[in-house]
């Protein structure tokens, strides 16, 4: 990646920057979303497909991103599982399959896992050109019969230890073609009998049914750079706040789980949580998480977020940084041409995601012609 210039010239990456990851609006930042951004500095951006139009508009995108807090490694993430939660996509991107295509494609876990390696590999590879170095994947979630289809075929199996192995092939071909994972939504999902982007989920389950199925894979991960918290109550663990604001839950994560690395919340502006933007921020904070994701865009809610987010400093500070040196400067070799190729062999009518949810898009009007690729005013 080129350096940059720009709003950020002149600062160094190391100078201090907020504990927060935001969205934009639209193919190109505005004029106050740059000046925004260079005011609040945050640890990273996060890109939906309302941002995405081409592969030269979004290396645009996220050179502007970059610039506008001077650090050409500033993190830039997206969701991109395949399925239904892929934002980059046809005509300039390939498909991508669900993630519980993989062992049905297959019927043999050890297969599935050499295919799930290699179609995140793929992934990375497409990220990586346009920019993005951070991609919000693998789903550890396990899901139970009868919750919510929010998860659904976004999990690899139907078992935490088959998630497991298939999660980590995941996350190790994402890293080898420079692009970091997020496992995600510890300490698990897939018990929810509630989409959290709309009502707060509530799991009755005691501690050692807890332990034995939904945590399971992100204890079998938990040397993973970084994890998105779940937006999920736990009885067995605090009956009174989602693990995104519950300090038992966080402490589980590191403790319980194991977890080393940074903890990020799921997008602030879900309505599983409660109380204004600045009130979200702070608890998820003052609960143990080190950064706050806000997804949607909005001007007027980033500043709510900004109100109640610090600096990145401490231990936060120390395991953003210890995250970012996980990204390989040199990828692991690949003829994409040939992966991409054997991949769609393989993979060959197993593209369809089934019906469910569209998972966190607010979509942004299509720009017309004469302003497609440039910089909004």
């Amino acid at each position: 990646m080129r350096r940059h210039q720009g709003l950020g010239r002149g600062l160094h990456p190391s100078v201090t920057r907020s504990a927060a990851i935001y969205g934009c609006g639209g193919h190109r930042l505005t004029a106050e979303e740059r000046r925004f951004f260079a005011d609040a500095r945050p640890w990273g951006f996060i890109v939906f497909r309302r941002n995405v139009d081409s592969p030269e508009q979004m290396r645009a995108l996220t050179d502007e991103m970059r610039d506008c807090v001077g650090d050409p490694d500033a993190p830039v993430l997206i969701d991109q599982e395949g399925g239904r939660v892929q934002r980059m996509g046809p005509p300039h991107w390939p498909k991508y399959p669900p993630a519980d295509a993989y062992l049905k494609a297959t019927n043999d876990p050890l297969a599935a896992r050499e295919l799930v390696r290699l179609g995140a590999r793929l992934m990375a590879h497409d990220l990586r050109a346009v920019g993005v170095n951070v991609d919000c994947a693998p789903v550890l979630d396990t899901p139970v019969p009868g919750s919510h289809e929010i998860i659904g075929d976004r999990a690899w199996a139907r078992d935490p230890a088959t998630v497991a192995q298939l999660g980590r092939a995941a996350a190790e071909g994402l890293l080898a073609g420079g692009v970091l994972p997020v496992i995600k939504h510890m300490p698990g999902h897939g018990r929810a009998f509630a989409d959290s982007h709309h009502d707060l989920p509530v799991v009755h389950a005691d501690l050692k049914t807890l332990e034995g199925w939904d945590f399971t894979p992100f204890r079998a991960l938990s040397d993973m750079p970084l994890a998105m918290t779940a937006h999920v109550v736990f009885d067995a663990v605090d009956p009174k706040r989602p693990a995104t604001i519950s300090k038992k839950a966080v402490k589980l994560m590191r403790e319980g789980l194991g977890f080393g690395g940074l903890i990020m919340t799921d997008d602030l502006s879900m309505k599983a949580l409660s109380g204004s933007l600045r009130e979200r921020a702070e608890a998820s904070l003052k609960a143990g998480c080190d950064v706050v994701l806000h997804c949607n865009g909005e001007l007027k809610e980033m500043r709510q977020v900004a109100e109640g987010v610090g600096r990145l400093k401490g231990d936060a500070a120390k395991r953003a940084a210890a995250a970012l040196a996980r990204i390989v400067r040199v990828p692991e070799p690949l003829d994409p041409t040939e992966a991409r190729n054997r991949f769609d062999a393989l993979m060959a009518g197993r593209l369809e995601a089934a019906k469910g949810p569209d998972v966190g898009e607010r979509q942004a009007p299509a720009p017309s012609s004469a302003t497609r690729g440039r910089p909004r005013t």
